[in-house]
């Protein structure tokens, strides 16, 4: 589930091995149904059949043996029944086996292409999501991430934690749309914040190079089509050795706190202009100040986990299920997340996931 800080991504399990043998049972299939009914019926005409199903599934060489195997057993049957049309049948197998094995030779040669692009996404998505801290101080700190495409395991969620002078600072967001534009607008968001967490003693500084990093990454690159690209983002800041946490949130889902069973939605008193909307809305940027004591554990996310739904059409309670949750390890609450959000989902989910997990230790 949740490893070392470390975001998962869902993986599309591969073809069962009775789904890959069933060109090996149609062949035994078809063979059988041939000796075994009369010639009339002439089952052997389907022998053909199997090499175009293998193609789809195997590799050249093994596609091209069960071709062979298919002709020789087509002249075995034309020994035991000599009026099966034997050549013209013999003369298809050969044909759809050439075809099946340079079908099954393009097919390879997409999904090594796939296979390349795979790596360049997951590459760019590690670099929007590095692995993060397990500790920084007196704060514990767990990720997750689920991509919705699990093809791509790429989207524009996007999270950081930094260790500052100014004590340990958080950011998660999401930017509207998905792949690779997305992951490069996440990208400048995510650098600008490493570099202005640790320059910056305000967080409203931090917040303006946030947007002003957002802003020059979509002129340089703009989106397709008519509508604006955005990100929302929470900024989070835990002084070290204090009780208190400062959160500055640019439309982002509120953050989740849980005090010895106590919930709280840490809304904030004025909401921050979303990034790269600035200019636009102006850049009035607020500040809310919340304890955070020894215990508490907080929940950051994206809006993929509020609005996961179940085949209903129901979204996911999380506001509900935080308030069921006992005081237990960011890692534990994650671990939990993960799980109930696939169970209400049935593993389908309209929109990528980020989640940060943070606890402040016991003295």
């Amino acid at each position: 589930m949740i490893e070392s800080g470390r975001p998962r991504f869902r993986r599309r399990p591969g073809p069962g091995r009775l789904v890959r043998l069933s060109p090996v049972i149609l062949t035994v299939v078809i063979a059988s149904l041939a000796y075994s009914t009369p010639p009339e019926m002439a089952f052997s005409r389907l022998l053909p059949a199997a090499p175009a199903l293998a193609a789809a599934m195997w590799p050249v060489l093994p596609t091209v043996l069960l071709g062979t195997v298919c002709l020789f057993l087509m002249i075995g049957l034309s020994l035991v029944f000599p009026d099966l049309g034997t050549w013209w049948t013999a003369a298809g197998i050969i044909a759809v086996t050439v075809a099946a094995a340079y079908g099954s030779h393009l097919r390879l040669e997409r999904e090594r292409t796939l296979f390349q692009v795979r790596l360049v996404a997951d590459a760019a998505q590690q670099v929007v999501l590095s692995p993060l801290p397990r500790r920084l101080g007196d704060v514990e700190i767990e990720s997750l991430y689920l991509a919705a495409a699990a093809e791509a395991s790429i989207g524009g969620d996007f999270y950081e934690v930094v260790d500052t002078p100014f004590g340990v600072r958080l950011l998660i967001g999401d930017v509207r749309g998905k792949g690779l534009p997305a992951v490069g607008a996440a990208a400048a968001i995510v650098n600008a914040f490493r570099e202005a967490a640790y320059s910056e003693s305000e967080m409203v500084d931090v917040a303006r190079r946030l947007d002003a990093s957002s802003t020059r990454y979509n002129a340089a690159f703009p989106p397709d089509g008519p509508m604006e690209r955005f990100a929302t983002a929470l900024l989070a800041e835990i002084p070290h050795g204090g009780r208190r946490i400062h959160i500055l949130n640019c439309g982002h889902p509120p953050p989740l706190l849980l005090n010895r069973g106590k919930l709280r939605v840490l809304e904030p008193d004025t909401p921050s202009p979303l990034l790269s909307l600035a200019e636009l809305i102006g850049d009035h940027y607020n500040v809310d100040t919340f304890s955070f004591a020894p215990g508490d554990l907080l929940l950051l996310y994206t809006d993929g986990i509020a609005e996961a739904r179940a085949r209903g059409g129901e979204f996911f309670p999380l506001t509900a299920w935080m308030r069921r949750q006992p005081p237990t390890p960011p890692r534990e609450l994650l671990t939990v997340l993960h799980r109930d959000l696939l169970q209400h989902s049935k593993g389908h989910l309209d929109d990528d996931i980020a989640a940060l997990a943070v606890r402040r230790r016991e003295p």
